[in-house]
């Protein structure tokens, strides 16, 4: 049985297309692929917590709304939503609780397989198998 893959909205693929012709840089704080970082980690972080909230123990555990959290990355800095749960047993693995930076870290790897010239849909492909998450503009 195939699985039906999600792909990214042919919209976002056409916007950062554009910003790349205009001039605008790829890396870098302002660059045109931290929303995708930022999209990766939040619905990698996402992933965790349904994974957290399916093998806990405790009933009634639940999430609980998402916090703001400001992260350093090679490319500059990030703001990330994280996501809790309502009992505070979550703890994150991929950008642990407290972590300011994720430098050499999941951005590096992110964009090391852009750079080796795996497409968006690659990369959300391995993303999926990683982390099961489902990336894809909105």
């Amino acid at each position: 049985m195939s699985k039906k893959k999600k792909e990214i909205n042919d919209s976002l693929i056409e916007e950062l297309s554009k910003q790349v012709l205009s001039g605008k840089p790829l890396l870098g704080e302002d660059g045109i692929l931290n929303p995708l970082i930022r999209q990766v980690l939040e619905k990698s972080l996402e992933a965790e917590l349904e994974e957290h909230l399916r093998i806990e123990s405790e009933p009634g555990n639940r999430k609980n709304g998402k916090g703001r959290k400001n992260v350093l990355s090679s490319n500059g800095g990030l703001e990330i939503f994280t996501p809790r749960d309502r009992n505070g047993s979550f703890e994150p693995q991929l950008i642990k609780k407290r972590q300011r930076s994720i430098n050499g870290g999941l951005d590096t790897k992110i964009l090391s397989l852009y750079g080796k010239g795996m497409s968006y849909r690659d990369i959300q492909s391995h993303i999926k198998e990683m982390y099961d998450a489902e990336i894809y503009a909105g």
